[in-house]
């Protein structure tokens, strides 16, 4: 998987733009960022998930998936080393993010 594959992948889902945070791209439904290219370093991208998804991906994929530093690993931010990431895993991954982050926007409207 490479950034470029990455940042396709969130644009394909519906309504997202590219915009930028603390100096890294990110991707936004609904002006609420569900992925980011860069964190930590260039080498990775995250995804935001609810905690139980990513405990999930944390169990099956731990050379792939790692949860974000601190509060934001342990409310579901999880980084995707992306040179061990494939396609076909991370495409439903960037989708539960959107998912997640189109359904939490809806709830507090």
């Amino acid at each position: 998987m490479t950034a470029t594959q990455f940042r396709k992948l969130a644009l394909s889902l519906p309504d997202v733009v590219e915009s930028s945070h603390q100096a890294h791209p990110d991707f936004r439904v609904r002006n609420k960022i569900f992925a980011t290219l860069g964190y930590p370093d260039e080498r990775w991208g995250m995804v935001r998930l609810a905690p139980d998804q990513q405990a999930t991906l944390l169990r099956s994929e731990p050379a792939v998936f790692r949860p974000a530093a601190g509060a934001w690993g342990r409310s579901g931010s999880t980084v995707v080393l992306l040179s061990a990431a494939k396609l076909a895993q991370l495409r439903p991954v960037i989708r539960q993010a959107w998912e997640h982050v189109s359904a939490s926007g809806k709830r507090h409207r």
